[in-house]
Order: C-alpha cells, then structure tokens, then sequence
C-alpha cells in the first residue's frame, strides 16, 4: 500500500510543479533603429556622436505608439543616446516604463542578459548597425546586415521559445 500511496503523492507534485516547466513561455522582441536625427543642429556634425531628433525622427518616435501598439512592454532598452532615447520616450511615457540604458558595445552579453527574459515583451532601440547584430545574436545566426543609414522605417520582431528564436523584418 505505501509504494501505491507513495507514486500517488509524486503524480500530484508533478501536475502543480511540471506544468510551468513545460510550458515555457514565449518571449518577444521588438527590436528597432533610432529615428532621423538632426545633423543640423549645433555641434550634430558627423564626428558629433549625439545629436537629437529632427522634426521628422520627434514625427516618427510618435507613430511608433501606432505602428506597435498591438504590444505592450514589459521593458524599454535604449543606448544612451539622445536620438534612441527620444525615440522611445513616447512608448515609456505611454506604457509608464523607465527607459533602461544598455551598453551597444557589448551585445553579446546583452543579448545574454535578454535571453534569461521569459514570457515578457520587450522594445530595445538602438542603431543602424547594432539593432540587426543584436537580432543576429538572439536568433545565433548571421541574418541580418547592417542598415543603411537612410532607412529608419524597419524594425524586427524576435520571438524565442524554448530558447530557440525567429526573426521578422517588418517595414513600416
């Protein structure tokens, strides 16, 4: 009678204990480059690393509240450029997120840091040439080139589960 008692405790755990590891869940990333910035303005020469948004990039950071709003973020990650910041800004202020900075020099360890993330939706803006290598480092493949410094109406959506990822392109 115990061995049947015993094996009868163990099943019980196993369907309150099992059912989370089973079922992991799946984690988004939109992942997306800075909008246009002003070389224009003061000191926004091309050896100036920080210049701000145009009108055209402060129109654009605002139609992104439209273009994802079918997403709600967990977390907003920007580098800590005036441009990247100012994109997101709507999307922070929007969703009542604090905009956490991340090192683009170091991708490889932040895209570590994001793969421990499960089940979360999370919106990371950076650069021409750091977004779609941090796409590549997600998914563990070489996919995406760097953009051209021209296009600014791209993002990816990063879906991971299982540790396993896919990548999606979308222009807008």
């Amino acid at each position: 009678m115990r061995p049947v008692m015993y094996l009868l405790a163990l099943c019980t755990a196993c369907l309150f204990v099992l059912p989370g590891k089973l079922h992991a869940q799946t984690t988004t990333y939109i992942i997306l480059r800075h909008a246009e910035k002003d070389t224009t303005a003061p000191g926004s020469t091309a050896m100036q690393a920080d210049p701000p948004l145009s009108k055209k990039g402060q129109e654009r950071a605002q139609l992104l509240l439209d273009v994802l709003k079918e997403y709600k973020p967990d977390a907003i990650y920007s580098t800590n450029y005036a441009r990247t910041k100012a994109t997101v800004a709507p999307l922070a202020k929007k969703f009542n997120k604090e905009v956490q900075i991340y090192d683009p020099r170091n991708l490889g360890a932040f895209a570590g840091q994001l793969a421990k993330e499960e089940g979360k939706t999370i919106i990371i803006v950076g650069h021409s040439n750091t977004a779609p290598a941090l796409v590549n480092f997600l998914i563990k493949e070489k996919k995406y080139e760097p953009l051209d410094e021209s296009i600014y109406n791209q993002f990816w959506v990063v879906t991971m589960l299982h540790g396993m990822g896919s990548a999606k392109a979308i222009t807008y």
